[in-house]
């Protein structure tokens, strides 16, 4: 993304957005170039990302089924019902369609940054954790924690956060995605494996 691109592209997420969420977007878009530069990833692919984590998160939820069918992703029965989770699905799809993002690494990490997936790419854990920690956040538990570990450990940051992210759920008797599950799991068993090593 040149600099004209990046311009052009802060304007019309501006335009897309409500105010406060464009605001956490630019802040997860510095806070994902910030974390990339440390972990050796493109510093503009991961803002780009983090500009458009959340460009589907304002549609309706019977707008975001409507554009995740019409790519024929299948939709688990929590997907199907949960704003908070398909926005991350239908906003890859924007990214593409609207936005027209053609790095498939960074439609991966808008699409992957709510719920996590085993075996991330450094990216995909960039805009996954930037989403987490970043400025404007402040109500989650551990945030200096979580924040220090961010420039440590990524994949311990991600399990952190994981772990956080299920117990809060648990406590609100709210429902778990099974990626969500699948996630925390496989980071469950590196950081096993690490301890061991």
């Amino acid at each position: 993304m040149n600099k004209k691109e990046r311009i052009e592209l802060i304007k019309q997420i501006e335009k897309d957005l409500g105010y406060g969420r464009f605001i956490h977007t630019l802040g997860v878009a510095e806070t994902s170039a910030n974390l990339a530069m440390r972990w050796g990833v493109d510093p503009s692919a991961a803002e780009q990302a983090g500009l458009l984590h959340d460009c589907a998160k304002c549609l309706p939820l019977a707008k975001m089924r409507k554009i995740c069918l019409k790519e024929g992703m299948i939709l688990n029965d929590y997907e199907q019902d949960s704003a908070a989770l398909l926005h991350s699905k239908a906003g890859s799809v924007l990214a593409r369609t609207k936005y027209g993002v053609t790095d498939e690494e960074v439609l991966s990490a808008i699409k992957y940054h709510t719920t996590g997936r085993p075996a991330m790419s450094t990216l995909e854990k960039i805009v996954f954790t930037a989403d987490y920690i970043e400025p404007g956040r402040e109500s989650a538990p551990d945030l200096p924690q979580v924040r220090r570990m961010a420039y440590e450990n990524l994949d311990a940051c991600v399990f952190k956060i994981l772990g956080d992210t299920l117990s809060y759920l648990a406590r609100s008797d709210a429902p778990a995605d099974p990626m969500t599950r699948k996630t925390y799991d496989y980071y469950a068993s590196i950081q096993k494996l690490q301890k061991e090593n």
